[in-house]
């Protein structure tokens, strides 16, 4: 494929509720597609509605709040993950958590939960949570997946937990462990891991991890941020699911 094509794929991405062969972008999509990427009558698009599913279409006119689109066909993609990850982080401070779900997003999660503990100083609320899931869906488009991680909020510590109860791998990154409980080498099976905020988890929190069915995981002799524990430990997941290989 051309680089050219490459690259327009990559940029021309629009997630869209219901696609149909005459449709429509609206909204922040609309707004992006006019006034950044500047795209007219006859410009190539790519539509998304997080089925897995890609479809070109090609715009046939821009009105005042909606651009019109007659989609050309349909393509499964091939750059979704073959297992399920979810990922369970303590909320962070600033515009860490956004860094998280970027990253995360990049890297082929399917789910992120984001979490308030014993020790997280930061707070969540409906406009940030919205914000989450623009980052999502922006990293999605330019890493060219097709279905853009889902993005909850977990009030408590434990509803976090078992909100995983189904997975075949628990992890729990925990600052204090001398060694790993069980190596991740050769991972295989859906899996979900939990990194907690700036503040770290309490021995009753991993206690609780614990009675949940989670395995202790460090992450080595030198204290990480809470971004870099969590970037780095779907990294090693990833790579051992064969995901990036």
């Amino acid at each position: 494929m051309p680089s050219h094509n490459k690259q327009t794929m990559a940029r021309n991405r629009f997630f869209i509720d219901h696609i149909s062969e005459e449709t429509a972008l609206t909204g922040d999509e609309f707004r992006h597609a006019k006034n950044v990427l500047r795209l007219r009558e006859g410009s190539e698009i790519f539509l998304l509605d997080g089925s897995g599913a890609e479809y070109s279409a090609i715009v046939t006119g821009v009105e005042r709040e909606r651009m019109l689109v007659h989609v050309l066909g349909k393509t499964e993609s091939d750059r979704e993950p073959r297992t399920e990850v979810c990922l369970l982080v303590g909320a962070l401070k600033g515009d860490k958590t956004e860094l998280v779900v970027q990253k995360a997003a990049e890297l082929g999660v399917s789910h992120i939960g984001v979490f308030s503990s014993r020790y997280c100083a930061a707070y969540m609320n409906e406009n940030k949570l919205e914000r989450l899931s623009r980052v999502s869906r922006e990293a999605a488009k330019q890493c060219m997946r097709s279905v853009a991680p889902d993005i909850s909020y977990f009030e408590t510590f434990e509803d976090a937990l078992k909100s995983v109860n189904g997975y075949q791998n628990k992890l729990f990154a925990c600052e204090f462990l001398a060694k790993s409980e069980g190596s991740l080498r050769g991972l295989s099976g859906t899996s979900a891991l939990v990194v907690g905020s700036e503040g770290g988890f309490s021995e009753e929190e991993f206690a609780l991890a614990k009675s949940l069915g989670f395995t202790g995981v460090s992450l080595g002799k030198r204290i990480l941020r809470a971004e870099t524990a969590a970037i780095a430990l779907l990294s090693v997941v990833m790579y051992e699911l064969g995901e990036l290989q």
